[in-house]
């Protein structure tokens, strides 16, 4: 952990400062790496990066959800205003804190807000409409959606490989959450409401990988530190606008809960910020599958939920998908090492 917070820093004091050189420039063609990767070690820092900043969020869910039935506005202030504290107090150590907010492309970063906060205050809505199951496999189309508009917008090259990897790893979470999707099994029509929900789900979660996508552009040029504190600053105003629509208010252990999301939310954005960097959008998208497996742990150990059969088959495959993208990484990584070896001029 403490690895991958110093590569976080590390990002945060490096990021563009060769990407626009031309000694860079020859260094990333020389090691076949992406631009701002590291080539195959990127990319498994990149994944590494991922995972952690997914257990950092699972934590910051398990806090909302333990803080109660809160307004979604209400919740998405708490979670962008307090995410600022601990990054603030992290480039005060470093020394960076004046030049944090500088940066040449306001533009995209309020553009990245502002899909940042869409996506997430529809997420809290499909929430408030869906039956927790049925809101959680809606939103796990993202990774595919991601890999989707990757290909599209971006012009990465997906393969077969990858492809199938998060077609399997969805299918091992639609085998997790098959018992309980009323909106499949049900032979009750939809209400209003549940049309709602279901519409704001699949619309959070293409919205959200538009915002995966902006941060990977982001990357190529921002320091990390700015991206999140940007956002976080975005979202932190916008969400105010929500406060004549119903804020309660709220007990100590719910404030509590809802700040310490908020720290959560500020480790984890850099953390998601410095994996995007290392990698492409496309590969590590997919490994936000794993909260899945980590909110059952959670699940079982703070809030006695015990685990189905379903659960722990899902569970493996999709676990399984992820160690597959893994390995054709390290095979990849392999392969463009030998060829750089015979390609590269002796002497």
């Amino acid at each position: 952990m403490a690895r991958l917070w110093h590569q976080a820093y590390r990002d945060a004091r490096d990021a563009g400062a060769h990407l626009g050189r031309d000694q860079g420039r020859i260094a990333d063609v020389t090691s076949g790496a992406e631009p701002g990767t590291t080539g195959g070690h990127g990319t498994l820092r990149g994944i590494a990066l991922k995972i952690v900043s997914v257990a950092v969020f699972v934590g910051m869910q398990t806090c909302i959800k333990a803080a109660g039935d809160v307004p979604a506005g209400q919740i998405v202030f708490f979670r962008s205003f307090f995410a600022i504290f601990p990054i603030i107090a992290f480039l005060a150590l470093k020394g960076q804190l004046p030049t944090a907010f500088v940066t040449k492309r306001p533009f995209n970063h309020v553009a990245r807000g502002v899909v940042g906060v869409g996506a997430m205050g529809l997420g809290f809505f499909a929430l408030t409409r869906l039956p927790l199951p049925e809101a959680i496999t809606l939103n796990y189309a993202q990774p595919l959606l991601v890999v989707v508009f990757s290909s599209v917008f971006l012009g990465e090259s997906i393969h077969v490989y990858r492809w199938s990897a998060v077609a399997v790893g969805l299918v091992g979470v639609l085998i997790i959450s098959w018992p309980e999707l009323t909106l499949l099994n049900s032979d009750e029509g939809l209400d209003d409401q549940e049309v709602l929900g279901v519409m704001a789900a699949l619309v959070a979660a293409a919205i959200s990988a538009v915002a995966m996508l902006l941060v990977r552009n982001l990357v190529q040029t921002e320091k990390t530190a700015t991206i999140v504190l940007w956002f976080s600053s975005t979202a932190s105003v916008l969400s105010l606008l929500t406060l004549p629509f119903g804020w309660q208010a709220l007990t100590p252990t719910q404030a509590a809960l809802l700040v310490m999301a908020g720290f959560c939310g500020g480790l984890g954005q850099i953390l998601m910020t410095s994996a995007y960097r290392h990698a492409e959008a496309s590969v590590v998208a997919p490994f936000e599958y794993t909260s899945m497996i980590l909110g059952v742990v959670v699940g079982y150990f703070i809030f006695g939920d015990v685990t189905s059969l379903n659960t722990l088959i899902g569970g493996a495959i999709v676990v399984a998908a992820g160690i597959f993208i893994i390995w054709r990484e390290r095979q990849l990584g392999l392969e463009r090492t030998r060829t750089r070896k015979v390609t590269l001029p002796q002497g």
